[in-house]
């Protein structure tokens, strides 16, 4: 999803809980973009969306958010990946996953990261990440991509455009 132009976000967890999590996000994000006229940080989205999330680990009479995120946007400090966790912590990383297998994504990406990779790269690794542990077909049908450059404009790419990079990892 995108939370502005410059920032994304993926979920592992319960989507309903993503969406309140998205909404307040946004609400965040436009209400910085209103009171200061650009786009708000990536780190300080993390910081508030993580404090939000700490906050209904502690609160009484409210349940935590059964979600982890990971959130990625491009600005002044250059591109930014964080891991955001269902108890407010939050930490950055340089590649990371989610969900039901992010062991054994880890390890992979860990032994396939490069700081020097370029986009082409990091899709086809992002791909062959996933194929690791995907039970069934990887498809453009049962996947999202999202991307995110120097020009700072964070977008997720079609179908077709998946397809294509799929085609060529394997």
């Amino acid at each position: 999803m995108t939370i502005t132009p410059s920032i994304g976000v993926v979920y592992s967890g319960m989507g309903p809980d993503f969406r309140v999590l998205v909404r307040r996000a946004r609400k965040t994000a436009q209400a910085y973009f209103q009171m200061y006229k650009e786009h708000i940080p990536v780190a300080q989205l993390v910081r508030e969306t993580a404090a939000v999330m700490q906050e209904f680990t502690q609160t009484g009479g409210v349940r935590p958010f059964g979600v982890s995120l990971l959130m990625a946007g491009y600005d002044d400090n250059g591109p930014q990946l964080y891991q955001i966790d269902p108890s407010g912590s939050y930490f950055a990383w340089k590649a990371s996953a989610i969900g039901k297998n992010m062991t054994n994504a880890k390890a992979f990406l860990e032994k396939r990261y490069s700081d020097e990779v370029g986009i082409e790269d990091a899709i086809h690794t992002a791909l062959l990440t996933l194929k690791e542990g995907f039970e069934g077909q990887l498809s453009g049908s049962n996947i999202e991509v999202g991307v995110i450059g120097p020009d700072r404009s964070f977008k997720v790419l079609t179908e077709a455009e998946v397809n294509d990079y799929l085609q060529e990892v394997e």
